[in-house]
């Protein structure tokens, strides 16, 4: 850094060198003086006092032999192989039992029923290290002998669980909220009924001496929110989340499936609260049938054991299940009934209000004009699902980048509804949703007769089909 000059300050007889920095008051002495930025007049002390510090350090540790390792153990000549071998020799042995039962739970001094494998059972008591509220029935546990014919549970082990299952819990949060959703008012308050009040204010069932549902199929055509709603219940409860993929129950050797729904709800059952939401379920809960090759058997046995873990002999707990499919009619009846799937809650097309107020959710999160007409918008798209109105907001953001433009206009979502709506409708899921040139041209006529500002509408042509 170039010197501009020398500055001798009164009483001081250090002398400065001023960079082209800024000229600052400095509370020292009152004095006004220039600063390097970033490098302070007593930089070069601190750093000499610094390096003689690292210096003693060193110093210090060639004095006392200690030397850095990268694996973290110490000299050869330090090591006492006779002392750690006779203390591996004076602690007891651990072995894996399991409690297969408790005797006076209640009680002050319960007794608990082990197993150990391929030996024998044993009825032992707690060490001073373990609480009786560790220990439950079926638990895997640590014992160790006392004597020879006396044991003692020294530590409890966490439940064995698969890491496939273990990696399908949602640590984090989803960032989705209700006001993300549009156009699925009635089956929010469906979901927060039947999801949201038992686990928020249990009180309200417990009063009324009633059951609160445990289980929601969702049901409707692809696109139309069902995933997005179980975000925003996930988001909105505290309780553990955890999220399935129908086809990743269906493995290939015979009962892996079985057991991974039985470790997902044993997970599941550990937690305070849990939700967990099966999405695509028709992977594994489709009708039961014999095709004569047996190539569904696995499904099947899959699908028995999930049955079973919803209302089976063992209580569900605190558990909550959704479950996501396009395909109601081919579930199996006995995974329909009630007391597994309480609640159907329909997805279906949004209306005019809904897909208006999709545009608006998808709009808020771009940079548009102002006096953009969505009702307009969601009028040119009728029999439309919420994921083609969030794929016209997109084309129309690629329309304004193509023309070098900060702002998305009318004109873009425009040129986006003939593109998405019209274009693509031929790679509809089912010609239900195709749209027809007269139901069209119907609606453009509306759009003619109720807009008031329509003489600044541009079609171009290209808003009506080719017929």
């Amino acid at each position: 850094m170039s010197t501009c000059g020398q500055k001798n300050l009164e009483g001081l007889d250090f002398e400065l060198e001023l960079p082209l920095g800024v000229l600052r008051k400095n509370a020292l002495l009152g004095y006004p003086i220039v600063c390097f930025q970033g490098q302070g007049q007593y930089t070069k002390s601190i750093k000499t006092v610094e390096d003689d510090i690292q210096t003693g350090i060193k110093r210090v540790n060639e004095l006392t032999g200690i030397k850095e390792s990268d694996t973290g153990l110490a000299a050869p000549a330090l090591w006492d192989l006779a002392a750690d071998k006779q203390t591996l020799q004076n602690e007891q042995p651990l072995q894996v039992a399991r409690c297969t039962k408790i005797i006076n739970a209640d009680s002050d001094d319960p007794k608990y029923i082990i197993n150990v494998k391929q030996f024998a059972k044993f009825v032992v008591d707690l060490a001073d290290s373990v609480a009786p509220t560790d220990i439950e029935e079926e638990a895997i546990l640590y014992v160790f002998s006392v004597d020879r014919n006396k044991y003692q549970i020294h530590i409890p082990l966490p439940p064995k669980i698969d890491p496939t299952v273990t990696m399908m819990q949602v640590e984090e949060k989803p960032d989705v909220t209700y006001s993300d959703v549009g156009g699925c008012k009635e089956q929010i308050e469906k979901l927060r009924e039947v999801v949201e009040t038992p686990l928020l204010h249990p009180e309200k069932f417990v009063n009324l001496g009633i059951e609160p549902p445990k289980g929601v199929l969702l049901f409707g055509p692809p696109g139309t929110g069902k995933t997005l709603c179980a975000r925003a219940v996930a988001n909105r409860t505290d309780a553990c989340f955890i999220r399935v993929i129908g086809s990743e129950l269906v493995q290939k050797y015979v009962g892996e499936g079985a057991r991974m729904v039985r470790e997902l709800f044993e997970m599941a059952r550990s937690k305070k609260a849990c939700l967990i939401f099966f999405d695509e379920i028709d992977a594994i809960g489709g009708a039961r049938f014999d095709d004569g090759a047996g190539g569904d058997n696995e499904v099947q046995r899959t699908m028995l054991e999930l049955i079973n873990q919803l209302d089976g002999f063992d209580p569900r707990g605190n558990i909550k299940v959704l479950m996501a499919t396009n395909r109601p009619d081919t579930l199996d009846p006995a995974l329909m009934r009630p007391g597994r799937l309480d609640r159907k809650v329909e997805f279906g097309l949004p209306d005019l209000d809904g897909r208006t107020h999709i545009f608006k959710i998808h709009a808020r999160s771009m940079s548009v004009e102002r006096d953009i007409r969505f009702e307009l918008l969601a009028r040119l798209c009728p029999n439309s699902t919420g994921a083609e109105i969030r794929s016209v907001c997109t084309e129309a953001g690629m329309f304004a980048i193509r023309a070098r433009r900060k702002v998305a206009t009318e004109k873009d979502f425009l040129e986006a509804v003939n593109k998405v709506i019209k274009s693509y409708a031929k790679f509809s899921a089912t010609p239900r949703y195709m749209t027809k040139p007269l139901h069209f041209l119907i609606y453009i006529l509306l759009c003619v007769y109720k807009c008031k500002k329509f003489q600044n509408f541009y079609i171009g042509g290209k808003i009506c089909p080719r017929n």
